[in-house]
């Protein structure tokens, strides 16, 4: 019986091996550039998305987006005036990790990346710009639509909690558009979708995220 019981949890760990996705690494010269350009911090942040993207690898869709939704709401939110020196930047993940702050723009960015490399499909997420009453400001926020006449569920950097947009009455949608469409995007009723200066194509997952067997 011992030995059946032995030969059962090697095979179930050598399904788990085959089965499992591959893990997401950084190479160890990018996260030293990490260091040398941001600090130390920066690349023990760096560090920690990847143990938070293996940690949520082979979690289902709502799984990895509470995981990638708590992890960047850590980050503080301040504005693109006191951090850039601009009244507008759109920050790449890197750059958003590098500072470890920024405003909404900067928080849906480095979440879209983020679940597009855990394998979220790139269907299921938009990025809506909106009103926010509370605040009384233009605000973006990454929605999810689970399917496409699914209500979109909000993950916002002002309420940290994933909640369906029905019940986001502090928030009136405008516009919403597919990170493809980020580059071409034009005016929305309310701001600028892209600023001038970063309407080229922008690396914005500069941030080197490899998957490796190991």
């Amino acid at each position: 019986m011992k030995k059946s019981f032995a030969l059962f949890f090697l095979v179930a760990a050598g399904a788990a091996i085959l089965f499992s996705t591959p893990q997401f690494t950084i190479a160890q010269p990018f996260l030293d550039k990490i260091e040398r350009e941001y600090g130390l911090f920066a690349k023990r942040r760096a560090v920690a998305l990847l143990q938070m993207m293996n940690e949520a690898k082979d979690l289902d869709e709502m799984g990895k987006l509470e995981k990638v939704n708590d992890f960047f709401n850590m980050t503080p939110y301040v504005s693109d005036k006191k951090v850039w020196g601009a009244s507008d930047y759109w920050a790449t993940r890197l750059e958003f990790i590098g500072k470890d702050k920024g405003d909404c723009e900067d928080f849906v960015i480095a979440k879209y990346f983020t679940l597009k490399e855990l394998g979220v499909p790139t269907s299921k997420l938009f990025m809506t710009y909106a009103k926010s009453l509370r605040y009384n400001t233009a605000h973006l926020v990454l929605t999810y639509y689970e399917t496409p006449r699914s209500t979109p569920l909000v993950l916002d950097n002002y309420n940290y909690k994933i909640l369906p947009a029905s019940q986001r009455s502090d928030l009136v949608p405008i516009y919403s558009f597919s990170g493809d469409e980020l580059f071409n995007a034009k005016q929305a009723q309310i701001g600028k979708l892209v600023p001038a200066s970063t309407r080229q194509k922008r690396p914005w997952d500069e941030l080197v995220i490899t998957q490796s067997k190991e």
